[in-house]
């Protein structure tokens, strides 16, 4: 039995809810199934909220194994206390459960896997076959998952599943299994189901059984009604009170068989309400090789219907969507011609096509054309059986062209150009582009639409480009000023022509002048007519502070006058004064500016940003102090900061600039200050006058580098000594003592003598390092060599002797 068809089944229906509130025992009991339902007896022993959906499809299955009906479940459920509010508590959760069972439904994921599997099969195929043919590889790369209503069929979240909750169809035929409820109301009050026999009768409460097999829901009232006038004599006749309803209840399952090309061939249990397109759906829709327009419903081995899908995927009709009954077959024949279209169409892939249809029932099963599309002539591939030829079909034989098997329809895409398209550049109030049109047919009315030609035009000449049939690019020169005065008759344009008009600037080069100097923004600037110094320190922003208004320089390049100019001198040079806060004046006007002008605007001669010098350290008053004159040197920095404490030491004193150390004897400076060390200083200098230091610092080629207090009575052989002595690898005659002025002194000889600097309080004794040799030891052919060269030197000195 299906699991796809049975999980719709229970879920939709009441009896799947009743099983989950009863156990097995209850299953095995032989209940008649025409006797009317009795009141329950005893108190259910399972709350239904315990049951879980999976425990509802296990005792199910095991109940219709063991031979129970549908009925035959409900009345157990009922015989062992369950009452309807418990029935309806648990239909509230399988309704929610058959969501989840839609969207993961194992047989629709089987399904997919399948329909996947299959298309793998059809590319390995096509590859193995078309492996020499790289026109037609490319053709069908891609082909697969594209056929029209397969992806309908495939989709897991669509459903066909019969729709049980609604009025009974007029036309449903009753059999075996159905149920049937009636419902007497008025002056006599019953109700009861009754569920048709195999035998096709019904029975009610005493009376002989109703055949109603075979029977519409309508002939099957008016057989039971007057049967239950037996009963109640007046039932439904007018004015008697007592009236009676008679409906449908719980369907019958019926068997089908799905055939042919299916994905998933065999034999389905569906609902009596179902229609072709639920087995269809059941069954994964047509496979690989089936057909969407060729499915035959077989009944009673007669063909009763030729379903065609592309009916219901292209205009939704429904027609063919017929009611199936028990021993259906749907048979899914082998389709007979497809074809693929591909290009600028709305829908792409492969289409199936029926005896009798042209071109243009494919493209209407395609969606038709895109906006961009080329219709005038569609390209197809055909196979003739020996090879591929391609053709072409136009738009008036669209109507009549008969597709064949394996045809590929290419629709091209149109041209990226504009066909009418004229074009106006340069100097005119709109340029860009403009239709040919009844309004631009010559160049006057292209440029009259374009709202005419600029205040600087350049109207001796302009050009328009013009495409030849050549694909090459022809000029033709207009005198726009005679066309614009009707002296030359007008010019008709053509599709792509491109008319430049020039401005007077477009044909100059680029005029500019400088300005450099005193203003705050100097740099380049365009030139004007008649534009003048100030105006162009105007431009500049001004005068920066310090500038002046007069002895600016102008320089100026020589074009054609030279009179006056010696052969060495290819400028001229101008020395003007203007007004002061650049105030007009006619004076100003009278010297004008020429292209290409440089002017450059002098500062003040005194004029300088001030300068300042630190002093800090061991100064009555230490701070920054302003440069008087460009005369002062370091000695005068002193009496400024008000001179040295007691505690400074001026030996030790450092002077930095541009923060580098430079090292200078103070003390030699202040005593004497007509010395070249006495520099003059300049903006930014700093100097440091340090307390005295009681340390020495001993660093390099000693075995004990350290730092020791500082004594008088040691000389540098002495802090030597306190340092453990030189190193082998110590450079004796390279020793030097660092002063903290900056200054240095290092060992010197003469003859045999060293002469070692002098310590001073907070001096670094520095002992460089020797490079260690990298020597490599002899190897054994070598001291070999060695001693062989020396035995000779020996025996022919011997022999000498």
């Amino acid at each position: 039995m299906h699991y796809h068809s049975f999980s719709k089944k229970y879920i939709k229906s009441i009896f799947p809810i009743l099983l989950m509130i009863v156990s097995l025992p209850v299953f095995a009991q032989n209940t008649a199934p025409q006797t009317a339902p009795t009141q329950p007896t005893t108190q259910p022993q399972v709350n239904p909220s315990q049951i879980s959906n999976t425990q509802a499809v296990e005792f199910y299955n095991q109940a219709k194994g063991a031979g129970m009906s549908d009925m035959d479940i409900e009345r157990a459920a009922l015989q062992r206390g369950y009452t309807l509010d418990d029935i309806s508590a648990v239909r509230r959760r399988l309704q929610q459960s058959s969501k989840d069972n839609t969207q993961k439904d194992p047989n629709r994921d089987k399904v997919d896997d399948t329909r996947e599997q299959d298309d793998k099969d059809e590319l390995d195929d096509e590859t193995n076959n078309e492996r020499d043919s790289t026109t037609l590889g490319r053709a069908r790369q891609g082909r697969l998952d594209r056929t029209f209503g397969s992806s309908f069929f495939g989709r897991s979240t669509v459903t066909f599943e019969p729709n049980l909750r609604i009025p009974t169809p007029k036309n449903y035929v009753l059999g075996p299994d159905d149920e049937l409820v009636v419902d007497i109301y008025g002056n006599a009050v019953d109700n009861f189901r009754m569920k048709i026999s195999p035998e096709g009768t019904v029975k009610m409460l005493n009376l002989a059984p109703v055949y109603v097999n075979g029977l519409t829901i309508e002939q099957a009232s008016e057989r039971i009604i007057n049967r239950l006038r037996q009963a109640y004599s007046t039932l439904n006749r007018p004015g008697s009170g007592t009236y009676s309803t008679i409906t449908l209840g719980n369907v019958r399952s019926i068997r089908v068989m799905v055939i042919g090309e299916a994905i998933s061939p065999g034999s389905y249990t569906v609902s009596s309400l179902s229609t072709a397109f639920n087995a269809l759906y059941v069954s994964g829709g047509p496979g690989r090789n089936g057909s969407y327009r060729n499915i035959e419903v077989i009944r009673n081995n007669k063909i009763i219907r030729k379903i065609d899908l592309y009916r219901f995927l292209v205009d939704g009709d429904l027609h063919d969507n017929i009611s199936l009954q028990d021993q259906d077959i749907i048979l899914i024949r082998p389709y007979d011609t497809r074809v693929e279209v591909e290009g600028e169409l709305k829908k792409t892939g492969i289409f199936e096509s029926k005896p009798g249809e042209t071109l243009k029932d494919i493209l209407k099963y395609a969606g038709g054309f895109t906006p961009e599309a080329y219709t005038e002539l569609i390209q197809y591939q055909r196979n003739t059986g020996n090879n591929f030829i391609i053709g072409s079909v136009d738009s008036t034989q669209v109507g009549t062209f008969t597709p064949k098997n394996g045809d590929i329809f290419t629709v091209k895409r149109i041209l990226e150009v504009v066909a009418n398209q004229v074009e106006i550049r340069g100097a005119v109030t709109r340029p860009g582009l403009y239709p040919l049109d009844e309004r631009t047919k010559t160049v006057k009315e292209l440029i009259n639409i374009a709202q005419g030609i600029g205040q600087r035009a350049f109207l001796n000449r302009a050009l328009l480009e013009r495409s030849s049939g050549d694909t090459q690019t022809g000029l033709v020169a207009i005198d726009l000023r005679k066309l614009i005065n009707n002296e030359i008759p007008d010019i008709v344009l053509l599709p792509g022509d491109i008319l430049t008009i020039k401005s007077v600037e477009d044909l100059k080069e680029f005029t500019y002048l400088s300005i450099d100097g005193a203003v705050i923004n100097p740099g380049a600037y365009y030139y004007y007519k008649d534009i003048t110094i100030a105006d162009l320190i105007f431009q500049a922003g001004g005068y920066t502070e310090g500038g002046v208004p007069y002895r600016i320089e102008v320089s100026r390049r020589v074009k054609n006058d030279t009179t006056g100019l010696p052969d060495s001198q290819n400028v001229r040079i101008f020395t003007l004064n203007v007004s002061d806060n650049l105030i007009l004046n006619e004076d100003d006007q009278k010297f004008t500016l020429s292209p290409y002008d440089i002017v450059l605007v002098r500062k003040s001669p005194r004029y300088e940003a001030q300068k300042t010098v630190t002093i800090a350290g061991e100064v009555t008053y230490p701070g920054t102090y302003t440069i008087v004159n460009n005369f002062e040197r370091i000695s005068d920095l002193f009496p400024k900061a008000g001179g040295l404490k007691k505690e400074a030491y001026i030996q030790g004193a450092r002077f930095y600039r541009n923060s580098e150390l430079v090292a200078l004897d103070l003390a030699t400076i202040i005593n004497k200050p007509n010395i070249p060390a006495n520099l003059l200083l300049a903006d930014g200098d700093t100097l440091y006058v340090p307390k005295k230091s009681e340390m020495i610092r001993i660093q390099g080629g000693v075995y004990n580098p350290s730092v020791m207090n500082f004594d008088k009575n040691f000389d540098f052989r002495e802090y030597i000594s306190q340092a453990g002595g030189f190193t082998e690898m110590a450079r004796k005659s390279r020793a030097f003592v660092s002063y903290p002025n900056g200054r240095t002194h290092r060992t010197t000889r003469f003859l045999f003598f060293r002469s070692y600097p002098q310590v001073e309080p907070g001096s670094v004794i520095t002992i460089p390092i020797k490079e260690p040799k990298n020597e490599q030891p002899m190897s054994r052919g070598e001291r070999l060599a060695l001693i062989s060269l020396f035995s000779t030197l020996a025996i022919t000195l011997i022999r000498f002797l």
